[in-house]
């Protein structure tokens, strides 16, 4: 039996070998321009990106997690977060529940919906409550949250005051109903992790928002809470910024994003062709952009088995509930007894390569595994 090739879950130098003259120019003359923070490349990107996403402003900070942080921190000051909650979903990774309790805030859990593994809008507004700072919605996977929907809901409720914030980290170029990720709550925040569907090569993210007041919260937070140099105008700020050569690099990237994402379609849909009764992958909406190709699987080993001796990478994403890491064990939580279907999805999720990148015999060879997984 010949072993196949392998086909990896990414391949960043693939990625670099197609834009290689093109960074190579940008940082060649991002490095001789001897500016490099808060220069020129960076003020360049910010724009172009808060243009793209519909936002009137963008700050650039060191990676997506400081971004949720501060973005949660101008909303809700250090003197109001004691005992306070924000509204979160449990199965994205940690990084929300990070940023809340970074800020002293109670991360409230709520149930997603089984087919997106999107946050329920319905479990969002059954958990609204006086105590209540902000919710956070995670674009997941490359799927959309109907943050209209949020908001409709709050109104309804007399809620609508609590502020809505996008963790857009998986969701460069989403949309819902013709609406970008990113432009629907309040504020909304980024990460250019390389593996993004606009990632740099190195970390970086970004805040936005085209609420002037949070705007100018998070520039000053971000660097210390200055309101000049030196001066410090505002608690609890850090030092988090983007360097000048991811800004530049991100800044080559960004025209391309959008046939990129079609592309990582393109390839999703091919897959879930090929998948059927035993596989069902995941629909973030019609605006998704398949920042991930996740399948539900009941015998998710033996299928992960299955794919490796076919030479096929796969991963989880993510392989434990936030409320239920031992590291977070004493931390102060809500909501843990309300999350049925994230406890019944996690042991059943599982990852498969998907990035523009792929050759169309990788396609056809992971097309050919599934078809064969389910066939058994």
């Amino acid at each position: 039996m010949t072993t196949p090739n392998a086909v990896p879950m990414n391949d960043l130098k693939r990625l670099y070998q197609r834009y290689e003259a093109k960074i190579a120019r940008e940082v060649a003359s991002t490095l001789q321009s001897g500016w490099w923070l808060n220069g020129a490349a960076g003020k360049r990107f910010a724009a172009n990106f808060a243009k793209f996403v519909g936002a009137a402003n963008c700050i650039l900070v060191a990676n997506g997690t400081d971004a949720l942080e501060l973005a949660l921190r101008s909303i809700v000051g250090l003197d109001d977060a004691h005992g306070r909650e924000v509204i979160v979903a449990a199965n994205a990774g940690g990084y929300a529940s990070c940023a809340c309790w970074h800020n002293n805030l109670i991360p409230h859990y709520v149930d997603i919906e089984p087919a997106s593994q999107l946050v329920s809008v319905q479990s969002v507004l059954q958990a609204v409550s006086v105590d209540t700072a902000a919710i956070v919605v995670t674009h997941l996977y490359g799927g959309v949250v109907d943050v209209t929907a949020v908001r409709t809901g709050l109104i309804a409720a007399g809620m609508s005051h609590i502020p809505v914030i996008e963790d857009c980290a998986q969701a460069h170029g989403a949309s819902i109903r013709g609406e970008m990720a990113g432009s629907l709550g309040d504020i909304a925040t980024f990460s250019f992790y390389p593996t993004k569907n606009l990632g740099a090569m190195g970390d970086g993210g970004a805040v936005l928002t085209s609420n002037p007041r949070l705007a100018e919260r998070v520039r000053q937070l971000h660097q210390y809470g200055w309101s000049s140099k030196y001066h410090v105008g505002l608690p609890g700020g850090r030092n988090s910024r983007m360097d000048e050569v991811q800004a530049a690099i991100l800044d080559v990237l960004l025209p391309d994003l959008n046939s990129r994402n079609e592309q990582r379609r393109a390839v999703l849909g091919r897959f879930k062709a090929a998948a059927g009764r035993r596989l069902k992958f995941l629909d973030g909406g019609a605006g998704a952009v398949a920042h991930l190709a996740v399948l539900l699987c009941d015998d998710r080993d033996a299928f992960r088995a299955f794919m490796k001796d076919r030479g096929i990478d796969t991963d989880i994403h993510y392989p434990v509930l936030d409320c239920d890491q031992v590291g977070w064990a004493d931390l102060p939580m809500k909501g843990v007894q309300n999350l049925a279907i994230s406890r019944a999805s996690i042991g059943r999720l599982c990852s498969v390569p998907c990035y523009p990148d792929m050759s169309n015999d990788e396609i056809e060879q992971v097309c050919k595994a599934l078809g064969e997984w389910e066939a058994m």
